[in-house]
């Protein structure tokens, strides 16, 4: 059985990012990025470009820190959005300059992982090629970066065997663009961006759509244009000014210090006054640019939850011509309601009301545990993983763990009384798979009561079981509007906490039952920390004003000073930070180890 260092199960954004830093710190490590797609870029990969994507971000927010995106080799201009096939070049290019691709195997995906539960640690791991023969490799750590959106969740919908035409997840758009060209009429089913994307794609293409947002689900997504406030701010950018980030009640806030001015915001009355004016001027300044209230049609769009609840379902109005002329124009139908049932041809509402439809474009969410089954059975628990909320666990297991949380949450409304007014963004609310005339033929959906992931740091399990061999990593399993800064630090995080030279290692506490209470506390503190900030967004840590606290938390483990702004207090506090401020952390860390080599 082939024997590999460390093994990286992904090759977009995160999965990229770790090996090129586990490169950095393990010069002399054999390394193996397997990935199924056909190419590089997760979510960016070939065959998941679907017709008119593009970034939600403009040029100069979307790189990583160290492979800045020159607008003249990439055809791109400043204030644009990147064309998806732009960022699949971009990543691409990535790999050739940092030379991974002799490491990347395509179309190769791990199936199973195997712990071995000895000293050493280490995993068996089941690979399967394109062609489905399966062979064995023994990886001594695994980095698991499959990401957020790699497993599709499709409903079954009652009638879709005689329906007659496509019924498709998102995700298979680009496999299923034939349809712009061969239909007449689309349904489009769902809120989120990726369901705003295929209604604007069709629309433009002269297709009728009926867009269906359920009115028992979420609602439709915040869409905000690129520049917001009375001050025009990118929002990019804004969502990265620490001076803005205080206005964001986060647990883990303190790692840049700033802690008195935070107390004073979130614990004090005249600070949450002040806390929930800026919201207030955030979220009204996007319905009034949006113009929701001019429209009886565009009013169905305007989002049901509060701007400051809200992380990942917050996106971006990237498109090249108005998205709402469309809707006000009646090119865009949208109805606020429940399919029913199909017939052939045909999509019906519980209301009664039917329309015809020549595909069904269904944006139904995702799995959020990896797709790789690991072993032995029930380790999800212990590898910080969702699982089914186990009810039949010992009494005093129990115990524990309702005492931690009654811990945490005690915590969170003391520091952040303001949480405990939590938004209700829909009394009627039932989950996608208890509606009527819409079943799974899945035993865990995105809406089956699960924990949410439990990874210290976001990064790795709280168990001495896989701490004190030091043996896998999770990267990728957290979302915000800089997820190519977070990538770049998690990947040198994880290399380093492999090698020993994190400041604060969460492995020093293994033989210490105080510090590993302790350190399960913390963990538990900062992951349920997102049921009271993202009340709708619970399995994973998702944030947007937020993340620039999550950077902070990443450099201090790494004992890197987080205030990189050089010109002094007002600049930190108002410069938003960027790639341009995260260009040197290599170097700078690097000068603390000067035993490690740079690949």
């Amino acid at each position: 059985m082939e024997t590999i260092d460390c093994v990286v199960a992904g090759a977009g954004w995160y999965g990229l990012a770790a090996a090129k830093q586990y490169r950095v710190v393990h010069p002399d490590d054999s390394l193996v990025v397997f990935d199924p797609q056909s190419s590089v870029g997760g979510t960016w990969a070939d065959e998941r470009l679907y017709p008119d994507v593009k970034s939600n971000n403009l040029l100069g927010t979307y790189e990583y820190p160290d492979f800045p995106m020159d607008p003249s080799k990439f055809q791109v201009k400043p204030e644009q959005y990147i064309p998806g096939e732009v960022t699949n070049a971009y990543l691409k290019a990535y790999v050739d300059n940092f030379n991974l691709g002799g490491l990347i195997r395509l179309q190769t995906k791990i199936t199973v992982a195997e712990h071995n539960d000895t000293t050493e640690g280490g995993w068996t791991l089941t690979i399967v090629n394109h062609e489905g023969q399966e062979s064995k490799i023994f990886a001594k750590r695994l980095i698991v970066a499959t990401g957020l959106t790699s497993r599709p969740f499709m409903p079954h919908f009652d009638g879709q065997e005689d329906f007659g035409g496509k019924i498709f997840h998102s995700k298979f758009f680009k496999q299923n663009r034939d349809t712009l060209k061969t239909s007449k009429a689309v349904t489009v089913f769902g809120g989120t961006k990726f369901g705003w994307d295929a209604a604007y794609s069709y629309a433009t293409a002269g297709v009728e759509v009926n867009w269906v947002i359920r009115s028992s689900g979420h609602g439709p997504c915040w869409m905000a244009p690129s520049y917001v406030t009375p001050f025009k701010k990118w929002i990019e950018k804004l969502a990265n000014m620490r001076f803005l980030t205080w206005f964001s009640p986060c647990v883990y806030s303190g790692a840049a210090g700033y802690t008195g001015i935070q107390r004073f915001l979130h614990g004090t009355f005249i600070g949450r006054l002040i806390v929930n004016a800026f919201w207030a001027i955030l979220g009204g300044d996007v319905m009034s640019l949006n113009g929701y209230d001019s429209h009886p049609e565009m009013a169905k769009l305007k989002p049901w939850t509060p701007a400051m609840f809200t992380a990942a379902s917050f996106s971006i109005l990237n498109y090249n011509t108005d998205f709402f002329e469309l809707v006000r124009s009646g090119k865009i139908k949208i109805h606020l309601g429940e399919i029913d049932h199909l017939s052939p041809g045909k999509v019906h509402l519980a209301d009664g009301t039917s329309f015809e439809s020549d595909a069904l474009i269904s944006n139904t969410g995702w799995l959020s545990s990896p797709p790789i089954k690991f072993l032995p059975e029930g380790i999800e628990k212990e590898l910080g993983l969702p699982h089914e909320i186990d009810t039949e666990a010992p009494p005093e297991d129990l115990a524990n763990q309702q005492d931690l949380i009654r811990r945490a949450d005690k915590e969170i409304a003391k520091r952040f009384p303001r949480l405990a007014d939590q938004p209700v963004w829909n009394k009627n609310y039932i989950p996608l798979t208890k509606q009527k005339g819409i079943s799974s033929n899945e035993s865990m959906t995105p809406y089956t009561p699960q924990t949410p992931f439990m990874l210290y740091h976001f990064l790795v399990p709280p168990s001495e079981r896989f701490l004190r061999p030091r043996d896998i990593a999770f990267c990728g399993f957290v979302s915000n509007f800089s997820n190519t800064l977070t990538a770049h630090l998690q990947g040198l995080w994880i290399g380093a906490y492999f090698r020993r030279l994190l400041v604060n290692d969460p492995a020093q506490a293994i033989d210490d039952k105080e510090a590993m209470v302790k350190l399960r506390y913390e963990t538990m503190l900062h992951n349920r920390f997102g049921k009271w900030r993202y009340p709708a967004e619970t399995k994973s840590p998702t944030t947007i004003f937020d993340a620039v606290y999550y950077l902070d938390l990443l450099q201090k483990d790494l004992g890197l000073n987080p205030r990189r702004k050089q010109k002094g207090f007002l600049t930190e506090i108002t410069s938003p930070y960027g790639a341009e401020d995260y260009r040197d952390v290599n170097e700078e860390w690097q000068s603390k180890f000067g035993s490690v080599t740079a690949a």
